[in-house]
């Protein structure tokens, strides 16, 4: 158990929490029906290693937008993500930091991972709502 103090500690947290995610039962499908190569899966892992690089040590380097990235992969699975699987992913999250890292970084990892996973889904909700 140590802190997160620099890049490689958020890209260790990152590539195990997805080389977990990739395997799971229920996970695994969601993100292998958009990441279906391992180089594309490659590149993925390090734009989510800038994006929380950018949210736990505000070095800018993440470009992106996580709300279009989700959306994208709610219509590639035909719009079946629920909340149920946002709580998953959440709780595999914190797991995940927990078994790895300790302190003031990993505690705002799980805040980040807990506000992002609220923010994507009760928008793209409400977006989906407005739609029908």
């Amino acid at each position: 158990m140590k802190e997160i103090t620099a890049r490689a500690d958020i890209m260790q947290l990152v590539s195990s929490f997805y080389s977990r995610i990739r395997k799971h039962e229920t996970l695994g499908p969601i993100f292998n029906t958009i990441l279906p190569t391992d180089a594309i899966w490659e590149k993925h892992l390090e734009k989510l290693t800038d994006f929380w690089e950018t949210n736990l040590f505000h070095i800018i380097k993440f470009k992106g937008n996580p709300m279009e990235a989700y959306q994208r992969t709610d219509k590639a699975n035909e719009y079946k993500i629920s909340q149920d699987h946002f709580y998953l992913w959440l709780m595999l999250w914190n797991k995940n930091i927990d078994s790895q890292f300790f302190g003031e970084k990993a505690k705002l990892a799980k805040e980040k991972a807990r506000r992002l996973s609220t923010h994507l889904f009760v928008n793209v909700q409400k977006k989906q709502t407005k739609n029908y």
